[in-house]
């Protein structure tokens, strides 16, 4: 029979032992958490302030920044403290705390970007009718929707994961990490109900996104397919960034899928560390400069609103 123990605390093992390099971490985590704040704080009062951008995909990139902050704020403290520490342990509510606004931050930015692609296909495919359909009250309700559909589905998740008793309490992670905490689970029929319910919740937080990106680029390839060289340049323009920004943030969760359900020793400790941060970090910085350099109107409006201000 396992020995079970209600540990008040979780052991980070994935750390290194980098003597005085962690300064230097420390300061360059610092340095890029300023940047993260500071570039999609600026985008979100911009488009609060310029009248001319109070139009529902420019509401939605106020969403998706307004996420970044918050994912930014569930990794970067954490590892700004756990640089300087030379014991990488956290208590067990903060972990379950990081837990859910990783996971929330995660789900929220995956079902902002269908949102976003519903939106651009609506007005690519009907752009008379755009405005009459994608209200401000519409905008509102998506919004809503998605923060709510994701709060409930992670709530769900960290239920069940707090409900298991626990024989060890080392996660191989830099972070907290539900998937490595049910691993601690003291016996493998614990953990049934949290194996299946973390199959639905992957399809819930991954596939049911994917559905109306699919569809909603599909319309769109079928109208640039016939249409004019004006309504193909207009695709181009207000797609490629969500493009980019999805392809991105996928690249970074099939990391983690990879990494938390695969065994991957056979990767460089330093590697794993880099890709399970990958989407977490890079993200909340190529959002603000994707969006900001690559859609014209907010280029423009940047400009306007640095002129004024200075």
């Amino acid at each position: 029979m396992e020995n079970s123990t209600r540990f008040s605390s979780f052991i980070l093992g994935a750390y290194l032992d980098i003597g005085s390099f962690k300064y230097l971490y420390f300061v360059s985590i610092t340095f890029l958490y300023i940047l993260i704040i500071f570039a999609n704080t600026f985008l979100i009062v911009v488009i609060c302030v310029k009248r001319s951008l109070h139009e529902p995909m420019y509401l939605f990139l106020v969403n998706l920044f307004v996420n970044e902050l918050y994912g930014s704020a569930g990794i970067f403290p954490s590892l700004m403290v756990q640089m300087l520490l030379d014991t990488h342990s956290v208590s067990t509510m903060l972990c379950f705390v990081q837990i859910f606004c990783l996971y929330t931050y995660g789900t929220i930015e995956l079902s902002s970007l269908a949102v976003m692609a519903y939106d651009r296909s609506l007005a690519i495919c009907y752009p008379l009718q755009y405005r009459s359909i994608m209200t401000p009250n519409k905008v509102l309700f998506f919004c809503c929707l998605i923060w709510s559909y994701c709060f409930l589905i992670t709530t769900i998740t960290l239920v069940l994961t707090t409900h298991l008793r626990f024989c060890g309490n080392v996660i191989n992670s830099v972070y907290c990490n539900n998937y490595q905490i049910v691993k601690q689970a003291c016996s493998i029929f614990n953990t049934s109900v949290n194996n299946i319910y973390g199959l639905v919740a992957i399809f819930l937080t991954l596939g049911v996104p994917l559905i109306p990106i699919i569809f909603s680029y599909i319309q769109i390839l079928a109208i640039c397919s016939n249409g004019s060289k004006e309504t193909r340049q207009k695709a181009i323009a207000t797609c490629t960034p969500h493009l980019v920004s999805l392809l991105n943030f996928s690249i970074g969760c099939f990391f983690e899928l990879l990494q938390s359900r695969f065994d991957m020793t056979y990767v460089p400790k330093v590697g794993r560390i880099v890709l399970s941060l990958y989407f977490l970090i890079c993200q909340p910085l190529l959002s603000p400069v994707v969006y900001g350099m690559r859609m014209s109107k907010i280029r423009e409006a940047c400009k306007d609103f640095l002129l004024k201000k200075f």
